[in-house]
């Protein structure tokens, strides 16, 4: 899983309503990419170079904020610094594209990410047995509520 150096980031998703919602909001984008004939890296870009890069790259996740939760990760593959068409830098953080269902977590709103200790960070809804990954969000929302999950 994660080593004692692991780090993450919390990231809004903004406009998504669900998990599968930004499950398909991924695979648009991808099918996109591919129509064009550009790369087919899963791209999230920020403004600010992450400061703590090694601990993301040593097993990070993205934790996506959809609905004011926690629910999903996703692996960080890659930071590469860019330069936009205006001569604007930025950070191109490389996920994996694979979305990890994670334990439910309330988030208070933010701007731009947050780290997050690997300690820290949700359980995998795998980890809790396989019926877990197919509970409906406001199941799991009440099970966690109730310290069950």
């Amino acid at each position: 899983m994660s080593s004692p150096m692991t780090l993450h980031l919390v990231k809004l998703s903004v406009g998504c309503e669900s998990f599968d919602d930004l499950a398909n909001w991924i695979a648009v984008r991808r099918q996109e990419r591919i129509r064009r004939g550009v790369a087919d890296d899963r791209i999230h870009r920020t403004r600010q170079t992450p400061k703590r890069g090694p601990e993301l790259l040593d097993g990070g996740s993205i934790y996506w904020v959809i609905k004011g939760e926690i629910k999903v990760r996703e692996r960080i593959l890659e930071l590469r610094s860019v330069t936009d068409e205006a001569g604007i830098a930025h950070c191109d953080i490389v996920l994996s594209g694979e979305l990890v269902p994670v334990e439910p977590r309330r988030m208070r709103p933010f701007q731009g990410w947050r780290y997050l200790a690997a300690h820290e960070a949700p359980r995998d809804l795998a980890s809790f047995g396989s019926g877990m990954v197919a509970l409906p969000p406001e199941l799991a929302r009440e099970l966690s509520a109730l310290g069950l999950l």
